[in-house]
């Protein structure tokens, strides 16, 4: 839960073109996990999950910004 906590506290800090520059970045991070999780196993693959998340997280938390 704390991790959670943490990554939104760091998105207060970041400004829009940051926050979609991070987005396009884990985008394309979660794109090779699962290209390399198909070929062979990943080690923890609850990453893929965690990653979906966090790119969940940055694309609610520029919706706000951009309504507000």
């Amino acid at each position: 839960m704390s991790k959670k906590i943490d990554f939104l506290k760091s998105l207060s800090s970041l400004s829009e073109t940051d926050i979609k520059a991070k987005i396009t970045e884990d985008e394309l991070r979660l794109k090779k996990l699962r290209f390399a999780h198909g070929i062979t196993p990943l080690e923890n693959p609850m990453s893929i999950k965690e990653l979906r998340r966090d790119i969940a997280r940055l694309k609610t938390e520029s919706k706000k910004r951009v309504s507000a």
